[in-house]
C-alpha cells in the first residue's frame, strides 16, 4: 500500500483541449450550447468520445447533457480501454489525485487500493497505465462543468483484451452500479475508414450496444473485421471499457438511448473524409423511469428523412422534382401524431418559421405541411425564391405534448418551450430561443407575453403557461 500521495498530471492539456483554465472553461460552455438537450432522467452511464474537442466535444457534451446537474453522486466511475499498456486486467489510480488546469478532481484512492486488494488477478495500483493515457483526462471538464455538487472520481484503465476478463471486471464492479454512483465510459467509434463508410460501420456497433447485449457487439465487432472495409482499424476503440459497461447491464433493468453522432468528416476546418474517426453519446437510463421525451425520440434516420422531406417539398413548389428520401429505415416515429415547427435560415439569418403546437396528423405530413408555410406563409417574410435555395437551411423542431405549469420555476431554460395564452392571445417559443439569445428566465418569459402574444411584459403573469420539450435538428449540422 502506497503512503506518499501523488497526483496524476495532465497529458494531452494544450493538444486535445485548452490548457488555459478559463479558454477551457469557455470552450466546454460552447460545447454545451451546442450539444443536443437533455433528453432523459435518471442516467446511470453515459458512453462519451476522447478525441480533441475540435472533433468530438459536441458528441461528449451532447453526452454529459443527460446528466441532472443537481444530482449528487456520491463517485464518477471513468472506464477507459489503454491505448499504451497491455495486460489481463485494469490499472486502479491509487497514487493521488487528478491534477487538472482549472484544479483538482478528487480520486476515491481508498476504494481503488480496497479494489486492488480484493481482486487482485484484476487490479493493480500501477499508476504508468494512467500517465500518458488521455481517454480518462478529457471527459472531467465536462463533469466539472456539468455536476456542482461533490463528487470523487474512480479511475480505471483497462488494459485487458479478453472478453472473459471483462465480465470478471464488471462482476467486481456492479455493486457500485448504483443511483448513488455514475459510471462515465470513454470510446471513439470507428477509425479510419472514408467517410460514409465510417456511418454505416458506426450505426451498426452503435445498435449493438443498444440491444444491451455483450455477445451481440462482439458479434458485429466480428463481422466488421470480416468485412475488410478499406482503413477501417477498429469499430470501437474502447470495446472492452463498453463490454464492461453492457456485461453490468445485461438482463437488468437498464434502457440504452442514442444521443447523438458525428465523425471528424463533419468538422469543417480541419476534417478529412478520406480517413475519419466516429464518435456517439449514448446514455444509459434505469428503463422504469422513462420520461415523456422518449415517446418522442427520433433516431438518426428519422431525423435525416425528414430533413429530405421538407427539401424535398420546398425544392418540389418549384417544379424540381427532388426524389423521394428513403424511408425504409426509419422508425414507427416519424408517423407518430405530433406538433412541428420547420424553420428556415439563409446563411444563418432567420428565413421562415410555421408550426402547429399539436397535430392529430403523423409527425411526416405535419413537417410537409410546415415546410411549404415556413416557405410561403410566414408574413413576416416575402415567399422564398428559386434562386435562394441552395442557400437555405432547414431546421425541424418535433414537439412533446403540451403540460401547464403551475409555477415558472418548473421552466427550465434550453429545454422548455413555452406557450403563453390569455383569452385569443397566445405566444410560442421553441426551446432553442432561450440558448440563442441568453436570455433568463424573466426575458424569456416577459419577451414572448409581449412580443409573440402580445399582451405586455408582464402578461405571462395572469396567462395559462404550458411547456413543451423539442426534439431540434438541421441540415447544418452536418
Amino acid at each position: 500500500m502506497k503512503n506518499n500521495k501523488k497526483d496524476r498530471y495532465p497529458a494531452v492539456a494544450g493538444q486535445f483541449y485548452p490548457s488555459n483554465p478559463e479558454q477551457l472553461r469557455q470552450e466546454v460552455k460552447e460545447y454545451f450550447s451546442m450539444a443536443e438537450p437533455k433528453k432523459l432522467t435518471n442516467v446511470q452511464a453515459i458512453v462519451s468520445p476522447h478525441a480533441g474537442y475540435v472533433f468530438s466535444g459536441k458528441i461528449a457534451a451532447s453526452a454529459f447533457n443527460q446528466l441532472d446537474e443537481d444530482a449528487r453522486y456520491e463517485r464518477v466511475f471513468v472506464l477507459a480501454s489503454s491505448h499504451h499498456y497491455h495486460f489481463d486486467g485494469a490499472s486502479m489510480y491509487c497514487d493521488g489525485d487528478f491534477a487538472m488546469p482549472y484544479g483538482t478532481e478528487t480520486v476515491d484512492t481508498e476504494l481503488g487500493r480496497k479494489l486492488v486488494e480484493n481482486y487482485p488477478q484484476l487490479f493493480t495500483d500501477n499508476p504508468a497505465p494512467h500517465a500518458k493515457e488521455h481517454a480518462i483526462e478529457v471527459q472531467l471538464p465536462f463533469l466539472r462543468q456539468k455536476l456542482h455538487k461533490g463528487y470523487k472520481i474512480v479511475p480505471i484503465v483497462i488494459a485487458t483484451s479478453e472478453p472473459e476478463t471483462c465480465a470478471e471486471i464488471a462482476s467486481a464492479l456492479k455493486p457500485y452500479f448504483t443511483k448513488e454512483n455514475l459510471f462515465v465510459i470513454s470510446t471513439d467509434f470507428s477509425h479510419y475508414p472514408g467517410y460514409e463508410q465510417a456511418k454505416q460501420v458506426d450505426r451498426d456497433t452503435e445498435k449493438a450496444i443498444l440491444t444491451n447485449d455483450p455477445q451481440k457487439l462482439l458479434d458485429v465487432l466480428n463481422e466488421n473485421k470480416k468485412k475488410r472495409i478499406s482503413g477501417l482499424l477498429t469499430s470501437l476503440c474502447g470495446w472492452t471499457s463498453v463490454l464492461v459497461l453492457l456485461n453490468m447491464t445485461q438482463g437488468e433493468a437498464f434502457a440504452y438511448h442514442e444521443i447523438d453522432y458525428r465523425n471528424s468528416g463533419d468538422e469543417k476546418r480541419y476534417g478529412d473524409r478520406h480517413e475519419v474517426v466516429g464518435y456517439w453519446a449514448i446514455a444509459v437510463s434505469r428503463s422504469e423511469e422513462k420520461t415523456e421525451d422518449d415517446v418522442f425520440y427520433l433516431s438518426q434516420e428519422d431525423k435525416t428523412a425528414l430533413l429530405g422531406v421538407a427539401r424535398q417539398t420546398i425544392e418540389n413548389l418549384f417544379n424540381k422534382h427532388v426524389p423521394d428520401p428513403d424511408l425504409k429505415s426509419c422508425t414507427d416515429a416519424i408517423y407518430a401524431p405530433c406538433g412541428a415547427f420547420v424553420t428556415l435560415h439563409n446563411h444563418g439569418k432567420l428565413r421562415g418559421c410555421i408550426g402547429m403546437m399539436v397535430s392529430e396528423e403523423p409527425l411526416i405530413e405535419t413537417v410537409r405541411d410546415m415546410a411549404v408555410s415556413a416557405a410561403k406563409k410566414d408574413y413576416r417574410f416575402n415567399s422564398v425564391r428559386r434562386e435562394e435555395l441552395e442557400d437555405i437551411d432547414i431546421e425541424i423542431s418535433a414537439l412533446s405534448p403540451l403540460k401547464r405549469v403551475k409555477d415558472v420555476s418548473e421552466i427550465q431554460l434550453g429545454k422548455h418551450g413555452i406557450l403563453i395564452k390569455k383569452g385569443f392571445s397566445s405566444g410560442v417559443f421553441l426551446p432553442q430561443v432561450a440558448t440563442e439569445t441568453g436570455w433568463n428566465l424573466e426575458e424569456f418569459l416577459g419577451h414572448c407575453a409581449r412580443d409573440k402574444a402580445g399582451i405586455g411584459w408582464d402578461g405571462w403573469k395572469q396567462a395559462e403557461i404550458y411547456t413543451f420539450t423539442a426534439t431540434v435538428f438541421g441540415e447544418a449540422e452536418g
